[in-house]
């Protein structure tokens, strides 16, 4: 009985052993994880998702504005071409509220809180000259769909808030109406930090949308996705952090 408890003693470590040597075999934190938000795929130029739906496709929730009628550039034609759509969402309490709720948090750090202008990126630069004031006579004059083109799209200096989902776009253009003057409003950040719960926005409808960069722990170098050559060392290499 003894042997046969040795065997297995035996048995059980020459499988350990084998298993840590296999390519396949990893531990929990060197796996993969699904980034919030993310950056275009370097391959298409277009947003995918993390379980590798073609790039482009409609989700099945629908959309309001396909990239295969309308790219996503940044181009002054190209954001001036979605001028004509119509704004789909009534400006009610829900609308303004969770309209306000997403310009606080992405866009009032340069636009101003008020839409003025005076955000914390002119604190921090005062000489820098943008972003333009939201209240201006020619900002009003911008159509609904011009500015929710903007948030999608980008253009010049303003990079694209694509993040923020078709719908509470929407909202967005209505809570900025308000801070125009043709609705009436509530000015500045709805919790304060560190709030939570109805403070925030709600859950996303259509999740992230950005494949996950995933490296294998011991044979992918982390900074050019290489495999060592045959007989080349399998050292691990410590990913780049960036600021």
């Amino acid at each position: 009985m003894r042997n046969n408890s040795m065997m297995r003693l035996v048995a059980a470590g020459a499988c350990m052993l084998a298993m840590s040597a296999c390519d396949w075999f990893t531990d929990f934190k060197s796996q993969p994880s699904v980034h919030t938000w993310g950056e275009f795929s370097k391959d298409s130029g277009e947003l995918k998702s993390f379980r590798g739906q073609p790039a482009g496709s409609v989700s099945i929730n629908g959309t309001m504005l396909s990239v295969y009628q309308i790219s996503n550039s940044p181009m002054p034609g190209t954001v001036d071409s979605m001028s004509s759509l119509a704004n789909p969402a009534a400006a009610d309490e829900r609308s303004l509220l969770n309209g306000r709720k997403y310009y606080q948090i992405n866009c009032a750090v340069c636009h101003g809180e008020a839409g003025d202008a005076n955000g914390a990126l002119k604190a921090l630069n005062p000489a820098y000259g943008f972003p333009p004031s939201l209240l201006t006579d020619a900002a009003k004059g911008r159509s609904d769909g011009y500015i929710w083109g903007m948030m999608r799209n980008g253009r010049g200096l303003m990079p694209s808030y694509n993040r923020i989902e078709e719908a509470d776009r929407w909202d967005v253009v209505n809570y900025l109406r308000g801070l125009q003057g043709k609705y009436p409003v509530t000015v500045g950040a709805v919790g304060r930090p560190g709030e939570t719960g109805d403070k925030l926005p709600g859950v996303t409808r259509l999740g992230p949308t950005v494949p996950v960069k995933y490296f294998h722990p011991v044979i992918t170098e982390r900074a050019g996705g290489r495999k060592p050559e045959a007989g080349e060392s399998k050292t691990e290499t410590k990913p780049e952090i960036k600021p």
